[in-house]
C-alpha cells in the first residue's frame, strides 16, 4: 500500500492479501473501468439528465478529453481538487476526469458552509476547485477567490455556466492572487495515453456526514469502492435493462455506489439524475424513464407518498425503492410497498464504508424493521458495550466494524483517528444497534 497519499492510513498487509486472494479487490481503477464499460455498453445510454442523454461510449469520450484539459491546465498527480457540484451529467464526466488525469476529487456537499469549503482546500492543499459559478446557496466564484487569496496552493477554479449565463469568466482568466478560472466546458483537449495507477492509490475523498468547520476525510480507494458498488449491484441483481435515479446528493455514498451511479454504470444499465428532490420534479421523471430502482431518505420517501393526490405518475416500473434512514421508520417502508407495488430496502450506510442492508427475499419482518446485514461477507461487525466488550444479542450497544470497504483512518486526522478506531482496526460508528434473534442488525440511536 505504499502508493496511499501521506496521511492516509493504509490496510495491514494480512487483510490485504485477504481482500486479493478472495476476489474482492481486482485492481481495476474506476476510471479504467469505465473504459471498458464503454466498450462492453457503447451505444447504450449511461447517463440522462432532462433532455440531456449520454451513451457509454461518448461519456468516455468526454472523460477522455476533460482529463487531457485538466492535465494541460497543470493539474498532475496524485493533486487534490474539490468538487462541489450538483446532480447534472457534469459531475459524473469531471470525476471520472480528474480520476483519469491522476488527481484526486475532494467531494463536497452542494450546500456545505463557505467556512466549511476554505477548511476542506485548506485541510487538502487542494490545487484545484470546481463548482457551479452561482448556486443559490452562495456565489462560488466570489469565495474560490476569497480562498485563493488565503491559500496560495488554490490556483486552478473550474466553474460550470448555467445555460445563458454572463458569467466574467467566459475565458481562461486570472486574477490578482494568479488564480486561474475557467469554464468546465473549455476543459477540452486531445486525448492522452493511459497513466499507469494503481488501484490501490486514493480514488477520492468523501466527508464525514455532519462536519462542516472540522471536518473528517474519508480515503477511498479504487479497489475498496469498486468491490462496494459491484457488490451492492449483485445483491440487488442489478443488470443493463435498470434504470436509476439518483436522488440523493451525487457525491454521497448512498448515491454513488449503494450501488447508486457506480454499481449501475457497472452492468451497463441507465443513470437518471435529478437536481431536485420535490415530488413534483422526480415522481414525472419516474413515469418518463421507466425507473426500476431509487434510493431515498426516510424523509423524502414520506414527501413523494403524501404528494400522491396530487402529483398523478405512473410508478409501476419500479421494483425496488432503497430507504437510508436508521432507526428504520416501519410505517414508510409498509406505505411503499402497498403504494407503488415494488419492495422495498432499508439501508444504513456511512461515508466511511460500513452498508447494511436488507436482501429482496428477506422476510417483512426483516425488510419492514431492521437494517438487514452487512454487504460483504468480509464485514466484522460487533456490538460493544463502553468498555468495548461484545454485549449479548438482543441487546444494544454501539456498533464497530471494519472490512474490505472500511477504511482504518481518516486524512491527517490522528488525534481523531485515535478515537474513532480501535487498536485492532475496528471503526467506532458512534451508533447503537442490535442483533436480532435471526442475525440481522437494527441500528436504534446515536451515542
Amino acid at each position: 500500500m505504499a502508493s496511499m497519499l501521506d496521511g492516509c492510513t493504509p490496510w495491514p498487509e494480512e487483510f490485504v492479501d485477504r481482500y486479493w486472494s478472495v476476489g474482492l479487490w481486482r485492481g481495476n481503477t474506476l476510471d479504467n473501468l469505465l473504459r471498458g464499460w464503454a466498450l462492453q455498453y457503447g451505444p447504450r445510454t449511461a447517463l440522462v439528465h432532462g433532455d440531456t442523454r449520454l451513451t457509454y461510449a461518448a461519456l468516455n469520450r468526454r472523460v477522455d478529453r476533460m482529463a487531457a484539459g485538466f492535465r494541460l491546465r497543470g493539474l498532475r498527480p496524485g493533486q487534490r481538487v474539490l468538487v462541489q457540484l450538483p446532480n447534472v451529467p457534469e459531475f459524473v464526466v469531471t470525476v471520472f476526469a480528474l480520476m483519469r488525469a491522476g488527481a484526486v476529487p475532494v467531494f463536497c456537499p452542494l450546500a456545505h458552509p463557505a467556512s466549511g469549503v476554505a477548511e476542506l482546500v485548506r485541510l487538502t492543499q487542494a490545487v484545484g476547485y470546481v463548482a457551479a459559478s452561482t448556486h443559490p446557496f452562495f456565489d462560488h466564484t466570489a469565495l474560490a477567490a476569497d480562498i485563493a487569496a488565503r491559500w496560495p496552493f488554490l490556483r486552478r477554479v473550474f466553474t460550470l455556466e448555467a445555460p445563458g449565463d454572463s458569467s466574467p469568466y467566459g475565458g481562461l482568466t486570472t486574477d490578482p492572487a494568479g488564480c486561474q478560472y475557467s469554464p468546465l466546458g473549455s476543459v477540452d483537449a486531445a486525448p492522452e495515453p493511459a497513466l499507469a495507477q494503481s488501484a490501490d492509490q486514493v480514488a477520492f475523498f468523501l466527508l464525514a456526514d455532519g462536519d462542516t468547520e472540522a471536518p473528517r476525510l474519508v480515503p477511498r480507494t479504487h479497489n475498496d469502492f469498486a468491490y462496494q458498488a459491484r457488490a451492492a449491484a449483485e445483491l440487488v441483481s442489478l443488470t443493463e435493462d435498470d434504470v436509476y435515479l439518483a436522488v440523493p446528493p451525487a457525491e454521497s455514498p448512498f448515491a454513488l455506489g449503494s450501488p447508486g451511479i457506480v454499481g449501475t454504470l457497472s452492468v451497463g444499465g441507465t443513470v437518471v439524475l435529478v437536481d431536485t428532490q420535490a415530488p413534483g420534479a422526480c415522481l414525472p421523471v419516474v413515469e418518463r424513464e421507466r425507473v426500476t430502482l431509487t434510493s431515498v431518505t426516510s424523509e423524502v420517501a414520506r414527501d413523494w407518498l403524501d404528494a400522491r393526490p396530487t402529483v398523478r405518475a405512473d410508478m409501476s416500473s419500479l421494483r425496488l425503492v432503497q430507504i437510508e434512514g436508521a432507526p428504520a421508520e416501519r410505517a414508510t417502508a409498509e406505505r411503499v410497498g402497498s403504494s407503488w407495488g415494488c419492495r422495498p430496502q432499508q439501508v444504513f450506510g456511512m461515508a466511511e464504508g460500513v452498508l447494511l442492508l436488507t436482501r429482496p427475499a428477506d422476510p417483512d419482518g426483516t425488510a419492514l424493521g431492521t437494517q438487514g446485514r452487512p454487504l460483504s461477507p468480509d464485514d466484522q461487525i460487533r456490538i460493544v458495550d463502553a468498555d468495548g466488550a461484545a454485549v449479548p444479542d438482543g441487546e444494544s450497544g454501539e456498533l464497530i466494524v471494519r472490512g474490505p470497504y472500511t477504511p482504518r483512518g481518516y486524512y491527517r486526522a490522528p488525534e481523531q483517528n485515535a478515537y474513532s478506531f480501535t487498536v485492532d482496526g475496528y471503526f467506532r460508528t458512534g451508533h447503537l444497534a442490535r442483533r436480532t434473534a435471526d442475525g440481522d442488525l437494527e441500528v436504534t440511536g446515536r451515542l
